[in-house]
């Protein structure tokens, strides 16, 4: 048993057999054969080996005819080693001992080759890591031929494991088939993780090296509360891991039940719990949790799921079944944030090589560069704002130029319609995320013109902290309770009353249930969360006082060290809130 520890980003405990995406990309249905069948099963490993090496000799001869010998040397080095009697003795030796099938007992051979060859401490050799992959796809596409289960087609249910995963593979993954997933790379509020908690599946990111300790169809646990990953569990860890994902069932439950019950302090001050969702279909799951409405709908998934660039139609079709599923809710609907790790494949040229992409065009620099992209997002939104309370929000706003360049091409997006006579709302409210400092800094004057404000932590921790927040090596700098960040979020709540405008918290911070009173206390009166975290955030609000939220951030605007600020808030959720962390929950 190997346990591995990483991010937790999407919560939730899952267990499954594992898929290595990048080096498998089919699951590998067996990994024991019945003792009746090994002969059989050893005959078939042998015939697969003699094609593979078939198949590479033909690459070899290819190679050398048109490209040189040198080159086909390449593909004679591949044969050797797997034509070697020690490797076909040691995949049949874990078939006849231990009933691996072939394909199971093939991929922890060259597993076990790929780990050795990657430490011996040689970089030329360690780069041929590599072509111990690709002998091991090409023997199991040999093994499984036609019943071969790709990842695009998939029919039972897996855990996915890789060196990283893009936010379009994971937008594609197929939420009834994939259990869990996990990756040696990423951070906590990579869009990654953020589409892993939107799909509601277990993950964990950030984990290190790990893939060549793994064969595919190997058990693997992936704890998404607990940031970790158990390969090859024992049996008495495995039924641990079952328990704890029926409590977890049974809490959710009874949280559940009271989804109906309004998000008020004990002393009668509302705060309004929104979702954040990424597809039109998670409307449907924020409802179901009580939320007041959907405070942050990021609309560049449309851009991620597709190769082509959607049109008005498609735009308008996705938002009118938003607004249709909110049932009269308000729909915070947020333009294009493409760029950073989210490029679809007609913008790579966004990211370009030597430049640093959080720092680039993307969001609202891109729509301002990319008038008619904007232009066609703009007239669907206007287009859908008849069906519901619908309201536009641009991110990534940093100068007043910038903001009122957005509101001009409002204007003529609004003559455009006029001029179409088609059905559109002229009046929605238009306002802007805080997630960089200067947007912090100038919060007073960008009071004067916006309808409202919604604080991103996500960006705002970055950007004010320096840290890479998909960077697992940077990861413990990158913290919500930062004493910065809690002085730029009260500058923005304080400009926002001054001037009578709402302001919501839509960033990971809002999700984080120890933050949730530290942020009633600083002003906050609407967050806006991820769909599995709304009950609990409702319950915790349920059980807090304005004044006692009050005091709780007025101590932390006096703790200088980050560490010290989130050990502070742990302990005040504890007090205020024990029955989340109790066996059972009053109704």
């Amino acid at each position: 048993m190997l346990v591995k520890r990483g991010i937790a980003v999407s919560p939730g405990v899952n267990f499954g057999p594992a898929l290595i995406l990048g080096t498998e990309d089919f699951r590998i249905p067996r990994q024991f054969v019945s003792v009746n069948v090994i002969e059989t099963e050893i005959a078939r490993l042998k015939s697969a080996l003699d094609a593979v090496c078939e198949e590479i000799a033909e690459n070899e001869r290819l190679a050398s005819d048109k490209l040189g010998e040198q080159y086909g040397a390449i593909f004679a080095a591949h044969l050797q080693m797997v034509s070697s009697p020690r490797l076909r003795e040691e995949i049949e030796t874990l078939i006849r001992e231990k009933c691996y099938s072939p394909e199971h007992a093939s991929s922890r051979v060259f597993r076990r080759y790929t780990k050795l060859v990657q430490h011996l401490g040689d970089n030329y050799l360690a780069e041929r890591a590599s072509d111990i992959i690709d002998l091991e796809k090409r023997l199991l596409k040999q093994l499984l031929g036609e019943k071969r289960e790709e990842l695009s087609n998939l029919t039972t249910p897996i855990i996915v494991l890789a060196n990283n995963l893009t936010p379009s593979e994971t937008a594609g993954l197929a939420k009834e088939f994939v259990l869990g997933f996990a990756t040696e790379v990423g951070g906590r509020t990579s869009h990654t993780s953020i589409l892993a908690g939107a799909l509601e599946i277990p993950a964990v990111v950030g984990l290190g090296d790990f893939l060549s300790d793994i064969s595919g169809g190997d058990m693997v646990i992936v704890d998404g509360n607990n940031g970790e990953i158990i390969i090859d569990p024992d049996e008495e860890t495995l039924a641990k891991y079952k328990d704890t994902g029926e409590r977890q069932r049974s809490m959710a439950a009874r949280l559940a039940a009271r989804r109906k019950i309004r998000s008020e302090t004990k002393d009668g001050t509302r705060i309004h719990v929104m979702g954040n969702i990424e597809f039109p279909n998670e409307v449907e799951h924020c409802r179901e949790r009580g939320a007041d409405g959907i405070g942050l709908y990021r609309t560049e998934f449309l851009y991620l799921q597709s190769n082509t660039e959607p049109t008005e139609e498609v735009h308008y079709d996705a938002y009118c079944r938003v607004v249709q599923a909110a049932k009269n809710r308000p729909i915070v609907i947020r333009t294009l944030d493409l760029g950073a790790d989210k490029i679809p494949r007609g913008y790579r040229h966004l990211a370009k090589e030597g430049m640093n992409p959080a720092l680039g065009l993307r969001s609202v620099r891109l729509s301002l560069r990319d008038l008619p992209l904007f232009k066609t997002q703009l007239r669907a939104i206007f287009r859908a704002a008849v069906h519901g309370d619908v309201r536009i929000m641009f991110p990534l706003i940093s100068t007043l130029l910038e903001w009122r360049q957005a509101k001009m091409i409002v204007g003529d997006v609004l003559e455009d319609l006029e001029e179409r006579g088609v059905d559109f709302n002229p009046n929605i409210p238009i306002g802007m995320m805080v997630e960089v400092p200067a947007a912090a800094l100038l919060a007073e004057e960008f009071a004067e013109e916006v309808d409202f404000f919604s604080i991103g932590t996500n960006d705002l921790i970055q950007y004010t902290l320096a840290v890479d927040r998909s960077d697992p090596a940077v990861s413990p700098l990158y913290n919500s309770s930062d004493p910065s960040i809690l002085r730029l979020i009260k500058m923005v709540v304080e400009a926002a009353h001054k001037k009578n405008i709402p302001v919501t918290v839509c960033g990971q911070m809002s999700s984080d249930l120890k933050s949730i009173p530290l942020l009633a206390g600083l002003g906050i009166r609407q967050i806006s969360a991820t769909p599995l975290a709304i009950p609990e955030v409702k319950e915790v609000i349920r059980h807090l006082t304005i004044e006692r939220a009050e005091e709780i951030a007025a101590h932390a605007m006096t703790i200088d060290v980050a560490r010290d600020v989130e050990s502070y808030l742990r302990g005040e959720l504890y007090k205020i809130c024990p029955d989340l962390f109790d066996e059972e929950l009053p109704l």
